[in-house]
């Protein structure tokens, strides 16, 4: 599925005149940046509604959404959403372009693969923990999943599973790796039943 942002340039500016624009008009201000190197950041107005409704989808997370600024399409991710602290209301977006040749860094989600049919699980009584839920990728627009997964299938119980261990797609790599080994953290165990 793919999400598609309608958007204008905001020539506006300011605290105040974010303040406005969402108690007057039910729109939120936004920015997007970077791309190719001669390209300036644009202030942006977001229909609030519109946006809300497209963050309840985790893909809005980690995916490249389509940012139509009055009838030009720009590709871009996100990358930061303000929310207020109290009420249902997002206050700010930072999107990021993407291109064709740039590889992006973002966060997206880990989906953990026959947990319950697990003979570890059903069988051994093992219980699995998770110690991570989301990590950071490197990949080109073009090779960006919507999750990285790992089958628990034949973890044993007390058998830990690691970064390196993920089942990444061709042209993915895990940010954390690209450092060197000593960052290849757990992210999942399955644990033996009290009193085995």
């Amino acid at each position: 599925m793919s999400i598609t942002i309608k958007a204008s340039v905001r020539t506006d500016l300011g605290k105040g005149a974010s303040r406005r624009l969402r108690r007057e008009s039910g729109m939120i201000p936004a920015i997007i940046f970077g791309g190719a190197k001669n390209k300036k950041p644009v202030s942006l107005t977001l229909e609030h509604k519109e946006v809300l409704k497209a963050s309840e989808s985790e893909q809005f997370y980690s995916s490249v959404i389509t940012i139509d600024v009055d009838g030009k399409q720009e590709q871009a991710i996100l990358k930061d959403l303000q929310r207020h602290p109290a009420k249902r209301e997002i206050m700010h977006i930072d999107f990021q372009r993407v291109t064709k040749s740039n590889p992006i860094n973002i966060l997206v989600p880990i989906k953990f693969l026959n947990e319950a049919s697990s003979e570890a699980v059903k069988i051994g009584g093992g219980r699995v923990s998770h110690q991570l839920k989301e990590v950071v990728i490197t990949c080109l627009a073009a090779d960006l999943p919507e999750y990285v997964s790992i089958d628990m299938q034949n973890v044993p119980v007390g058998g830990i599973v690691h970064l390196s261990d993920l089942d990444l797609p061709k042209g993915v790599k895990i940010k954390a790796l690209t450092t060197g080994a000593k960052n290849d953290t757990p992210i999942a165990n399955i644990a033996a039943k009290r009193g085995s």
